[in-house]
């Protein structure tokens, strides 16, 4: 009896033995139908990645033989189409600079004009007053020059 109540309590405490055999059994279970599954999941994969290899890769690869030489030149056609616009926008804004380059230099003329004509007044203004001076200087100068000569 002392081993009969041994067994009892070592099957009412430790439950290992009936745990360890549960799980090895949910996990042969597990095991076997998913293998099946994921089986046939890969017999699927590979027809597809062989039929893939066999079909779709050649079509693909001559589809792309066959379009590339066009689509090479409409690349190039576009290039050049941007190579245009590109040189038309240096154009315009060379231009521009040299239309805003041809205004300040009219405007420096325009200014160099204007000082150049007051200088020009100030000189002649000059000028008339010099002559002014030297007239009445002269014709002071012949006043005593009449005054001084008896005949």
């Amino acid at each position: 009896m002392p081993h009969n109540v041994g067994e009892i309590q070592s099957r009412l405490i430790d439950h290992r033995p009936v745990t360890q055999g549960e799980i090895r059994y949910f996990v042969r279970e597990f095991e076997e139908k998913r293998g099946y599954r994921e089986n046939r999941l890969l017999e699927k994969l590979n027809k597809m990645v062989v039929e893939s290899n066999e079909q779709v890769l050649p079509k693909c690869s001559e589809h792309m033989q066959e379009h590339l030489c066009d689509v090479i030149t409409r690349l190039e056609a576009a290039n050049h189409m941007a190579d245009r616009v590109h040189q038309r926008e240096l154009e315009a804004h060379q231009v521009t600079t040299l239309e805003l380059s041809m205004e300040h230099c009219k405007e420096e003329w325009e200014e160099f004009l204007k000082e150049q004509q007051r200088l020009r007044e100030e000189v002649d203004e000059e000028h008339a007053k010099a002559v002014g001076r030297l007239s009445t200087q002269y014709s002071e100068m012949k006043k005593d020059l009449s005054k001084l000569s008896p005949f």
